[in-house]
């Protein structure tokens, strides 16, 4: 049975700002999950989110304490084996908290693994892929900056699929600083924009016709939530695809994507589904109504980076490469072997669950006491 369900808040200063259309982030907090159970097994969880609450209804906080005093004591002396039963339990009986959900599953989910000696990923279809290709995103504002950032990964074989952060500044200096980004860098590499709703219609019709002609490979979330109707539109219009990304809170959201025709691309999160399986069933809609994939990231620290890339290395395809470079964003590490990147791609750790070597004492050194 479930013993014990610890939650963890770390705040690590990122290795330079990250400017996105709804925040500047200077650190990213961790949000972590210790789940033991009686046999001894223990399995780790993350929920980390971005932005703050201008990005999405829970924080960091909000997630602690939910897990702590709501969703965590639901599921002590429930059997960590039956993790579908123990997660309609939380879904019946707390409304949302998706990214609280998540770390709760992906903990049961990794301790699971190890109790079957297997890779986490073996619980969800097995891996089709032991490396992913990883996406760099340049957020920090300035052109030369960017650039420069763009060339030093390419030339370390680190990351040739580069995403820019726009929607910050007026649209007519957003434009110019990617497509001279893309000029500079040509055929070397994939040049992909994330406006974060930052547009309304009009403005993202006269910036995407522009993009479209300076190579720009995918627009990501152009458009607020709510205008599933104008994604529609904007992916009828342009040959450019357009991915969703916050629009996608879990099936029901990608049914009516799908529908609609709202999008040629989903990014996938598992925190933002609500879980490693509302997140595959997110991927089997897109699957069934021909939408291609992305692996998609809350900038999440090497737990969540992994429990993701362990449900994506099980697709039967990914279209559009990942995202998971979150660990690398960070200027300190929760591990005490460090993942690895190299040849543009994350490898998936080949041990027992989540396969990595956490760094407990570091971990209890670095969390936020008291919590709350």
């Amino acid at each position: 049975m479930i013993e014990r369900i610890q939650v963890y808040v770390l705040d690590i200063p990122t290795i330079r700002p990250h400017q996105l259309s709804v925040a500047t982030m200077k650190a990213q907090t961790l949000v972590l999950v210790k789940l033991t159970c009686a046999d001894g097994f223990v399995g780790w969880g993350e929920a980390t989110t971005i932005g703050g609450l201008k990005y999405g209804d829970e924080s960091p906080e909000s997630i602690a304490i939910n897990i702590e005093r709501h969703l965590g004591p639901l599921l002590i002396g429930m059997n960590p084996r039956h993790i579908r039963q123990c997660m309609r339990k939380l879904q019946q009986s707390a409304r949302g908290n998706r990214f609280a959900k998540c770390a709760l599953e992906t903990a049961m989910m990794d301790a699971q693994a190890q109790r079957l000696g297997v890779p986490l990923h073996e619980l969800l279809g097995g891996a089709q892929t032991d490396a992913l290709p990883v996406a760099w995103t340049l957020a920090s504002g300035d052109t030369d900056t960017d650039l420069a950032e763009a060339k030093a990964m390419l030339a370390a074989k680190r990351h040739n699929i580069f995403k820019l952060k726009i929607g910050v500044h007026e649209v007519k200096r957003d434009v110019a600083h990617v497509l001279a980004i893309k000029s500079a860098l040509g055929e070397q590499a994939s040049v992909r924009v994330d406006v974060n709703q930052a547009w309304d219609e009009p403005t993202a019709n006269y910036a995407i016709s522009r993009l479209v002609e300076g190579g720009i490979d995918l627009i990501e979330q152009p458009l607020p939530i709510s205008n599933v109707a104008g994604m529609a539109r904007l992916t009828r219009r342009f040959s450019v695809p357009m991915m969703a990304d916050e629009a996608l809170m879990g099936p029901h959201d990608a049914l009516r994507f799908c529908n609609q025709a709202a999008a040629y691309v989903f990014s996938i999160k598992i925190a933002q589904n609500g879980g490693l399986s509302q997140a595959r069933l997110v991927a089997d809609l897109a699957d069934l109504y021909g939408v291609s994939l992305y692996g998609g990231t809350m900038l999440e620290g090497p737990i969540g980076t992994i429990a993701s890339a362990h449900l994506f290395s099980t697709f039967d395809a990914l279209q559009f490469g990942t995202e998971l470079f979150g660990p690398l964003l960070l200027s300190d590490s929760i591990l005490r072997t460090p993942l690895r990147y190299e040849d543009f791609c994350l490898h998936l750790p080949t041990g027992k669950g989540l396969g990595l070597d956490l760094d407990l004492e570091k971990i209890e050194s670095m969390s936020r006491k008291p919590l709350n």
